[in-house]
């Protein structure tokens, strides 16, 4: 049985490697379109579905616990 704190624990964790992860894609990515490189585009696009794939991986993670 999952307890209140591995999901708590799960929700913040999802939270904080999503935006990093996702944060600095987006950060990095911007930096390259606006300085005139197109290969800014490969590292923006991906980065909010990315982020969010790395809290799915740990909920399956947490849920291979049952």
């Amino acid at each position: 049985m999952v307890k209140r704190e591995e999901i708590l624990v799960l929700g913040l964790t999802a939270g904080v490697v999503g935006s990093l992860v996702g944060g600095m894609m987006l950060g990095i990515g911007m930096g390259l379109i606006i300085g005139g490189q197109h290969l800014g585009w490969l590292l923006l696009l991906p980065a909010a579905p990315l982020s969010g794939l790395l809290g799915y991986m740990l909920a399956r993670k947490l849920a291979k616990q049952l």
